[in-house]
């Protein structure tokens, strides 16, 4: 586990925070900044730049929720909701709100190394898949793109689906572009010429 991150701890009560920031460093994370409130979390964030944000408050709602993800930018980097008490919409909304960890029965300096791991974790998880179908949409785009290129030339030439591979393939060699781009030149033409 790396003990170069930087964390920024919401916490709105000093001996809380205090707690929380000797349990960080008991952990191997010094680099530590405490917020006593969430308004300006935005640019604190911003400011800061954490690699993971933990979030502690008593009885969240779901706008608070909602505002506290958006803020903490829960999408960008790890972040660690603990919550006193919940209920399933609020649960829901936190994984709508893509928190990587929603603890409830609040914070208790035993769980934050552990329960931040597993956000570390998971975070990195999301972050795989998120790429990973990035990829393959991407990749889906593409061989749309490549299959009506090779329609075009299919019905400009004559020539049958593989032989009007290889004329994308040889226009690409050529070229020194990659076979979608040489597809995707193809297509625009096309539309414009309409």
């Amino acid at each position: 586990m790396e003990t170069t991150l930087k964390i920024l701890v919401v916490e709105a009560e000093r001996e809380r925070a205090r707690d929380i920031t000797e349990a960080l460093v008991d952990g191997g994370w010094a680099n530590v900044t405490v917020m006593e409130s969430s308004v300006g979390l935005a640019r604190a964030i911003v400011d800061a730049d954490p690699d993971i944000v933990l979030i502690d408050i008593s009885h969240p709602d779901r706008d608070t929720l909602e505002q506290l993800s958006i803020a903490s930018d829960a999408r960008s980097r790890p972040v660690a909701m603990f919550v006193d008490r919940t209920d399933a919409d609020l649960s829901q909304a936190a994984i709508g709100a893509g928190l990587s960890a929603y603890v409830v029965d609040g914070l208790q300096k035993n769980r934050i190394k552990p329960v931040l791991q597993t956000a570390i974790a998971r975070f990195n998880m999301m972050v795989k898949m998120q790429s990973e179908l990035d990829a393959a949409k991407r990749a889906l785009v593409d061989r749309k793109t490549i299959d009506r290129a090779k329609g075009l030339l299919m019905q400009a030439r004559g020539v049958t689906e593989e032989e009007a591979y290889s004329l994308l393939r040889k226009a690409a060699m050529d070229q020194g572009r990659k076979v979608i781009d040489v597809a995707q030149a193809l297509v625009t033409s096309a539309d414009l010429l309409r």
